[in-house]
């Protein structure tokens, strides 16, 4: 009898099946690495978008039909990994105007705040609250 193996132990049988397990993470991996070079800059944005589409288009007509298991996997995460990448410069944009719209509304109902405050009879003293003149602090005397 064999020692069973500690933890999970799987075989790869081919380099298909090991991205097919993998091919979430690698995906997101090269999306997020991707999406962060387009975000400082070194990739332009319209390249992202046509590259997505292109890999996307590569994928539904041809890497999806591929009889081979590696090449169907990989046409997979290529499509995937671009397409995700093409979201992070459009949902930063999306993110961007979102957060100066509620910074606009924060400063928009802070000034209405403020321009419609009254002021407070407690603040102004009545006038009643002045000291009657005595002889003794007349004006002039």
């Amino acid at each position: 009898m064999s020692p069973s193996p500690r933890g999970r132990f799987n075989v790869v049988s081919s380099p298909g099946t090991s991205l097919r397990r993998n091919r979430i993470k690698i995906a997101l991996w090269i999306a997020a690495i991707e999406g962060l070079l387009t975000l400082v800059g070194v990739i332009p944005h319209l390249a992202v978008y046509v590259f997505a589409a292109i890999a996307v288009g590569f994928w539904a007509f041809a890497g999806r039909n591929y009889r081979n298991n590696t090449g169907r996997q990989l046409s997979w995460i290529f499509a995937t990994s671009q397409a995700a990448a093409a979201l992070v410069p459009a949902v930063w944009h999306l993110a961007k105007w979102v957060a100066i719209l509620a910074i606009v509304g924060i400063a928009v109902g802070a000034l209405i705040f403020l321009f419609m405050e009254r002021d407070h009879p407690s603040d102004h003293p009545a006038p009643t609250d002045v000291p009657a003149p005595t002889p003794d602090n007349q004006p002039g005397t």
